[in-house]
């Protein structure tokens, strides 16, 4: 009990940060899951698109800044670049993965692997290697004071509440979507049985093609929604999809709110390993993941057998 009151400062600021990590991670994770439902392909070249979408919303944001317009442009311009990424990216990448799709798995991975480094490369040619800054909307949003172990912490209000708020209505989103609507049970069927979908009249293609580009658009707004917080260099987006597969591996292939859970498991247990423990901030993740694995080989939540979504 010494120990823990001792380090409640620290562990309220753990929490607090592991709060933000974990919604960016999902927004990757949930869209790579999405992929892999309607595809059954591990897209590695999912995590160039968080990169991409980082970068579009921080020239957005810089460009919108040089014109002159108000701080408040910020905010809307990360959905932007989080919609344009999808819409021109996510098409193409679908109708490219389309031809893997009844290749053998280690083709299909070195497909999406060389996507993958084609995008890099392509994220060099067009912002360079220097680090990339804008944190309007963090400025904009300001600070709240929150109590923390005795003490009053000013933290930053656009990672308190924006970035795990737009995770919950996401989440909330695809759940609706995928149990509520004729799309969403379309997509449950070309998942579960494509030939008896299409047998159906279900239009298999354009309903793979709508997911993925939503797929797409999702881990373009989570490395949006990352990019105030942070410098961009070369490399976010490999660090980012090795966590989404540690995400999705430990949740369970298909499982939308599995993918939640353990995005917001993982990103704590990073932020208190930085915070106790920094030599193992690295490590974490997969050391949640293969305790996991040792125990359920499915997932967390995955079941075997199940219908995949």
């Amino acid at each position: 009990m010494a120990w823990l009151s001792d380090n409640a400062f620290l562990l309220g600021l753990a929490t607090l940060d592991g709060l933000s990590s974990a919604a960016a991670i999902f927004m990757v994770a949930v869209g790579l899951n999405l992929v892999f439902g309607v595809l059954r392909v591990l897209n590695v070249a999912h995590g160039s698109l968080y990169a991409i979408g980082a970068y579009s919303a921080a020239s957005l944001g810089l460009f919108a800044a040089a014109r002159g317009l108000p701080a408040w442009a910020s905010l809307p311009l990360l959905v932007v670049a989080a919609a344009l990424v999808g819409l021109v990216l996510g098409p193409p990448i679908e109708r490219l993965l389309r031809r893997t799709q009844d290749q053998e798995p280690v083709l299909q991975l070195l497909v999406t692997f060389a996507l993958f480094m084609i995008l890099e490369d392509a994220q060099k040619l067009i912002w360079g290697v220097r680090p990339v800054v804008s944190d309007a909307p963090v400025k904009l949003m300001g600070t709240v004071d929150v109590p923390i172990g005795g003490d009053v912490i000013p933290f930053n209000a656009y990672q308190l509440f924006l970035l795990p708020g737009v995770a919950l209505l996401t989440l909330a989103a695809l759940v609706y979507g995928l149990r509520r609507t004729l799309f969403g049970r379309m997509l449950v069927a070309v998942t579960t049985d494509r030939e008896a979908a299409r047998a159906l009249g279900i239009d298999a293609a354009r309903i793979t093609l709508v997911t993925f580009t939503i797929g797409a658009a999702l881990a373009a707004l989570g490395g949006a929604l990352a990019s105030p917080t942070t410098s961009l260099v070369p490399g976010i987006g490999a660090q980012t999809i090795v966590l989404s597969f540690a995400v999705v591996a430990t949740a369970g292939l298909g499982q939308v709110e599995g993918a939640a859970l353990t995005s917001l498991l993982i990103g704590l247990g990073r932020s208190f390993a930085v915070y106790l423990e920094p030599e193992l901030e690295v490590v974490v993740p997969y050391l949640i993941m293969v305790a996991v694995l040792l125990v359920r080989p499915q997932g967390m939540f995955g079941v075997l057998e199940t219908r995949r979504i």
